[in-house]
């Protein structure tokens, strides 16, 4: 009974901000000014735990993948918005969930969280599993070194209750076995996932993982209970224990190989002996594209394939995953991307030229683009006049244009041709 007013209010205070289009932190924030403790008490009660999602790139299509999969056993399942991960922000997702007397209706919390705040929301939701993705150049502005942030993800892999999993190819995160037994730790036990040696090493830029300088690469082998066997544009092989499945991908890449690997070995540990390997291949058969993340949208007769970016690594690794030089290209950088110095890292072998250029630091694209000898079509730093720049272009013969955007370009594209939505819980 006590958090009938607290989360009465809460939902008519998210009614008005989503109508409003505004975000999603201010309905938790009262909530949690009203009722302290009610993030607390809610998590509480699932009954099988909180699964943190960690990694520098592939959180939002990771926990796409898993709560499907998961769903596809029967679970019910809670999981935020990759911009919900403060505790404000997770209890106003939470509202979705609970009775006005804080009851919940879900079985498992799936969460994807900022590696900055893991360790400081451990403490209020005591996650019982942790998946570590990868640790990968990012955000230099804010952290400075990505040694720092594979620490915070080591440092909260360690307070899982019952699991981790991480990833056996990251220079980093494959430590986390020889950490925890060095503390002498017998719980959480640690699990792998992984991709394939030769397909790593036929990648044309490998994974992108950050480079480990301080430590000594392990030169024992470190088996996985998931492993990347091979991907193509439509789906992949994935190895799950002594099983082979065959599974379609949301969208293509290696990296949404290794995502899908990652969510696979997640899903058996968290389910033991439930784990069913053809329920999982069968979520994996109908799963749509994570929010701007390779979604194919309607534009007029045409389709728009979403190309979405946040540092080096995805835009390489997205770059990689393109089957051939797109036939119409438009790329949108702006603000979102504070430090663009990253792209004079990026191979950009897979364009041949660029249509329309747009955004905030469309110059600053442009000047990299030319040290490629990469052609130009228009550099139209307003994006509604750039996306009329592209409609105006005839219909290509694919059937769709290709729009490489960072994440808040990506948003904004998305409501100007008519997709207002905001990222929302899968």
């Amino acid at each position: 009974m006590r958090y009938i007013a607290p989360v009465i209010v809460g939902r008519a205070v998210r009614a008005v901000t989503r109508a409003r289009g505004g975000g999603s932190a201010l309905p938790g924030y009262i909530v949690n000014k009203m009722a302290p403790g009610f993030i607390k008490n809610v998590v509480a009660q699932f009954e099988y735990g909180i699964v943190f999602v960690l990694g520098s790139n592939g959180k939002s299509t990771t926990t796409h993948m898993l709560t499907e999969v998961l769903r596809g056993h029967g679970l019910t399942v809670f999981t935020n918005p990759s911009g919900a991960n403060l505790p404000q922000g997770i209890s106003s997702a939470l509202l979705s969930e609970v009775g006005v007397t804080g009851k919940l209706k879900a079985d498992i919390g799936i969460l994807e969280v900022d590696e900055a705040f893991a360790l400081e929301l451990s403490k209020t939701l005591l996650p019982s599993t942790i998946l570590m993705l990868n640790v990968q150049v990012d955000q230099l502005y804010r952290f400075f070194e990505t040694e720092v942030v594979a620490d915070m993800m080591l440092d909260t892999a360690a307070v899982a209750t019952q699991h981790v999993i991480s990833n056996r190819d990251d220079a980093y995160l494959s430590k986390i076995g020889e950490i925890l037994s060095k503390k002498g730790a017998v719980v959480p036990d640690v699990t792998y996932f992984g991709a394939a040696p030769k397909l790593v090493a036929d990648s044309a830029h490998g994974l992108f993982n950050a480079a480990n300088h301080r430590e000594e690469a392990s030169t024992a082998p470190i088996d996985a209970l998931a492993e990347l066997e091979s991907w193509d544009s439509t789906g992949a092989r994935i190895r799950v224990g002594g099983a082979l499945a065959d599974i379609a991908l949301p969208a293509k890449g290696l990296h949404y190989g290794i995502d899908a690997a990652a969510a696979l070995a997640t899903a058996a540990q968290v389910l033991g002996t439930e784990f069913d390997l053809a329920k999982a291949s069968a979520a994996f058969s109908s799963m749509t594209p994570a929010y701007g993340r390779g979604e194919l949208l309607d534009f007029g007769n045409e389709k728009v394939e979403f190309v979405m970016f946040k540092n080096a690594a995805s835009l390489q690794l997205n770059l990689d995953a393109l089957p051939a030089a797109p036939e119409q290209v438009m790329v949108a950088i702006d603000e979102g991307t504070p430090d663009v110095s990253w792209l004079y890292d990026i191979d950009f072998a897979q364009l041949d030229h660029v249509d329309v250029l747009t955004g905030a630091k469309a110059w600053q694209f442009a000047l990299r683009l030319e040290h490629e000898g990469i052609p130009v079509g228009t550099i139209e730093p307003d994006l509604k006049k750039a996306i009329e720049l592209m409609r105006a272009l005839p219909a290509p013969a694919t059937g769709h244009k290709t729009w490489v955007v960072n994440y808040e370009q990506m948003m904004l594209a998305r409501k100007i041709i008519g997709y207002g939505d905001m990222e929302v819980s899968f």
